[in-house]
């Protein structure tokens, strides 16, 4: 250990914690910071007798760096060192240094915010960016500001990354001051890593063939054992089947698969070291880029993908996307290869695809679900995002969608304060807190416990969190929950490769039913009533129950279809295939997927609902509607009665008559969709309605109404809802009653003392010219025009305008046939310019009428020279 690079950053580490509460710690993968900063941190002055709280991104990562920190000091974990993760705990009364993984920072802090006893917080591996450590950061920074003046010793927070933007985070760190916290940066890794790259390959190319034989020319090239990185589950146990088969005459070659669905012991078997003589295999996804040393490694095999959950904020489904790696990833995946001894990394991409990489993985904040961070901040007190600190801060459309979701699991109520609205955590919000699970999962295991359903929910809980314990027999077994149930139970016989899950999820069952006994009764009080619907049968209490918890996702079968159904949320959901679920009209979606963009996804995992107990049990959730639609063919108004719950509308009933108020409705929808063609509109009325536009742009002393068609349709009900009223209501029986009814009379309502007469005042009908005659206005041009003979305008240099002289008529000059001779804007230019052009091809065209040489002296007239 004494030629770990990190140690000769140590008395740098001291020295600026000692400064300063704030420190960045910048160390490249095989530095040693997970293991020795906090042991080197322990008899710091400032620390005394407070404990360090270490945090990591996931079980494995935190359970092996507490072993190895107590194996360094020569104890047993739970001693100087311990740690805690979801099913295992491992702390005493002496402990010193906690190792936890990320979610439990935010309990800790809703439970005291201060965190006393706590002197350092350390984030490892901060650079991963997950939900919980964003979280955890914003609420400890503002905890310290709230409550550190009621401790004795401040709480120091050390953010500590392979890869890292230590810039951003040192200026997120700043003092009161505003000077950016202190950075420190250790050397490189300690062993040299050769970068060998491959062939350029497509994104949609099959990679577990390339891995397969990379490895296999691995083997031969290279000594020592192999670091695969895969995107998932799937690809790990292809690769595991083919290299089975091609090395089985291999006996020293060991092959252990690691990800995150296996128990502990599964994923210790693969980071400790090999039997002598012994060469390992591990294949594993992105769960072994964080802290962990996996003996034996020496050469990493990368296929430069990962598979990250995506949410997707418009059917509220997470997807497991497959995505390239970072720049950032890569560099830390390479470094597994270096962290004994000189090593090798061969990268699966070419070195022109590696320039192309994001630099960071983006941050878990920016697509995530958001419904678990909100309730968190609801606890905390607070509504709105922005007044934390964040590196990312939550974009406003997701979070307001997950407080929408949260306020339809009864965990948070909207409240009017003074002039505004604001959000707050309900009792059930608060019960769901204290369970450590999303808070769907949460809401579904309390009303459960208030129907004595208390196993069946931790039953469901487990099996949801996980993933799908039968997905190699999915095919045969079909996406209904119920055979998973019954291979949990022990009822029905389940797969050798889910034995370790199952064990696991039998433990979690039984976590989760000492959490939820340790509710206080209060927490279901008020809520029976929506769960006496409950039978005792649990087949039917299942699809009820799970629509506790994914009440957006309720689905109904599509008429006149067998596998398509449409969800609560208003997307559609299907089978690829036949399933015994088709025969269910209705359903609660647990798990569905599919491409982005794709109008439909394909259901994995689903229970059936009855109909009947899920209205009772719903029925507050359901709205009583009618529907009023015109009927094409019979060209009448059809009507019919619904309930609906969410866009899933069902029960639909004829109505035999429709009352006045829903008729009503119906026929200023129809206007709203059909427009304004329905009715007659004359002339007259059409300048009418173009002289008030007008004066809509140029009159903002007076609020006119807006009478363009787009206009109308959007304010029928002030217009055309006064009108139908009785005779008129009834008389409107077919389309073409439409044009019967009095458009000019609606329309002018909307003109309120004293609009009417500003109207004629800034936008009259008709101008008088010098000639005397009063000529009309035509306002459907813009700008509107005045079209008058030529020799009417005799003597006039200014052009003629409207709006109080700040709207210029565009002056059509008409021959004494009526045909435009000139349009102008300026009169005076025209007298003094094309006039004598326009005189000189008419004056014998006309010669009845007047052509003088001098128009601006000459008398305006609309006779002919004989008659004047």
């Amino acid at each position: 250990m004494s030629s770990l690079p990190i140690l000769e950053a140590i008395p740098a580490i001291k020295a600026g914690l000692s400064e300063r509460d704030e420190l960045v710690l910048e160390a490249p993968p095989g530095a040693g910071k997970t293991t020795q900063v906090p042991l080197s941190l322990l008899e710091e002055p400032w620390l005394g007798e407070q404990k360090i709280l270490m945090l990591e991104p996931r079980r494995l990562a935190a359970r092996a760096a507490a072993e190895r920190m107590a194996q360094t000091l020569g104890e047993k974990v739970g001693q100087t060192v311990g740690y805690r993760v979801r099913l295992d705990t491992k702390v005493s009364a002496v402990t010193r240094i906690e190792v936890v993984t990320e979610g439990i920072l935010a309990r800790l802090l809703q439970e005291d915010p201060s965190l006393e006893g706590i002197g350092l917080l350390i984030f490892d591996e901060f650079h991963e960016r997950s939900l919980d450590a964003d979280l955890g950061l914003a609420l400890a920074k503002q905890g310290r500001e709230l409550f550190g003046d009621l401790r004795e010793r401040p709480l120091k927070l050390l953010i500590m990354s392979a890869t890292l933007d230590g810039e951003q985070v040192s200026q997120l760190l700043a003092n009161d001051q505003g000077l950016a916290a202190p950075r420190v940066q250790s050397q490189g890794r300690m062993y040299s890593v050769d970068i060998r790259y491959g062939k350029a390959y497509q994104y949609a190319e099959r990679i577990v063939d390339r891995v397969v034989q990379t490895v296999c020319d691995a083997i031969e090239d290279e000594p020592g054992s192999i670091l695969v990185f895969l995107p998932g589950q799937g690809e790990i146990a292809r690769a595991n089947e083919q290299l089975r088969e091609r090395l089985k005459s291999r006996d020293e070659i060991v092959i252990t698969p690691l990800y995150g669905d296996l128990s502990l012991t599964q994923q210790r078997q693969a980071i400790e070291p090999c039997v002598q003589g012994q060469r390992k295999i591990v294949l594993a996804t992105s769960i072994a880029e964080t802290s962990l040393t996996i003996d034996g490694v020496r050469v990493v095999i990368d296929c430069g993908l990962s598979r990250l959950p995506v949410f997707d904020p418009n059917t509220g489904l997470t997807r497991l996307a497959t995505q390239r790696v970072s720049r950032a990833a890569a560099t830390q995946r390479a470094g597994r290869a270096g962290r004994l001894k000189e090593g090798v990394c061969y990268r699966l991409w070419s070195a022109s695809q590696q320039d192309e990489l994001a630099a960071f993985t983006p941050a878990e904040i920016l697509n995530a679900d958001l419904s678990p961070l909100a309730l968190q901040l609801l606890n905390w007190g607070l509504d709105d995002p922005s007044e934390l600190d964040w590196l990312d801060t939550p974009a406003k459309a997701p979070f307001e969608q997950a407080l929408e979701l949260l306020q339809r699991l009864e965990a948070v109520q909207l409240k009017s304060q003074g002039e505004g609205q604001s959000w707050s955590i309900t009792a059930m919000g608060k019960a769901m807190l204290q369970l450590p699970t999303h808070p769907r999962l949460a809401h579904m295991m309390i009303k459960g416990r208030a129907a004595g359903k208390e196993q069946l929910v931790c039953e469901l809980a487990a099996l949801i969190s996980e993933r799908d314990i039968a997905r190699d027999q999915a095919r045969h077994l079909g996406a209904d929950i119920q055979p998973r149930l019954e291979m949990l139970r022990g009822e029905r016989k389940a797969p050798y490769a889910a034995k370790g899950s199952i064990s696991r999820l039998r433990a979690q069952i039984q976590q989760y039913r000492r959490q939820l006994g340790k509710l206080p009764s209060s927490a279901t009080e008020g809520i029976l009533s929506d769960t006496t619907a409950l039978s005792a049968d649990n087949s039917i209490a299942i699809g009820l129950l799970l629509a506790f918890a994914y009440p957006d996702r309720v689905a109904l079968r599509r008429s006149g279809q067998r596998t398509q159904y449409q969800m609560s949320n208003g997307r559609a959901v299907e089978f690829i295939q036949e399933d015994a679920l088709c025969r269910e009209p209705w359903l609660v979606i647990l798990s569905a997927g599919g491409q982005q963009g794709r109008r439909s996804d394909r259901i994995f995992l689903a229970a059936a609902i009855d109909e009947n107990t899920f209205v009772k049990t719903f029925r507050s959730q359901l709205e009583e509607k009618v529907s009023i639609e015109w009927e094409e063919r019979q060209d009448r108004l059809i009507g019919q009665s619904f309930q609906q719950f969410g866009r899933l509308s069902f029960n639909h009933q004829p109505l035999t008559s429709i009352d006045d108020d829903h008729r009503r409705n119906a026929l200023l929808e129809l206007v709203q969709q059909r427009g304004m063609t329905l009715f007659k509109c004359s002339a007259e009325l059409q300048q009418w309605r173009e002289r008030i536009m007008l004066l809509m742009q140029h009159d903002r002393n007076h609020a006119w109404p807006d009478v363009s068609d787009e206009g109308l349709l959007n304010s029928v009900e002030q217009w055309l809802a006064p009108f139908l009223q009785g005779k008129t209501l009834k008389t409107l029986t077919k389309l073409s009653d439409f044009s019967k009814l009095d458009l000019n009379d609606m329309l002018h309502s909307l003109l309120t003392w004293p609009l009417p007469q500003r109207l004629n005042e800034l936008a009259p009908t008709h101008i008088r010219v010098p000639s005397g005659s009063n000529i009309q206005i035509d306002y459907s041009c813009q700008p509107p025009v005045l079209a008058v003979k030529l020799q009417e305008m005799f003597g006039c240099t200014q052009t003629p305008a409207i709006v109080g002289g700040k709207q210029s008529l565009m002056v059509h000059l008409l021959s004494p046939a009526r045909r435009p001779l000139q349009v102008t804007q300026d009169l005076a230019g025209f007298w003094q310019g094309s006039y004598q052009q326009v005189k000189k091809e008419m004056k014998g065209r006309y010669p009845k009428h007047p052509w003088p040489d001098n128009p601006l002296e000459a008398i305006a007239t609309g006779k002919t020279k004989a008659k004047m």
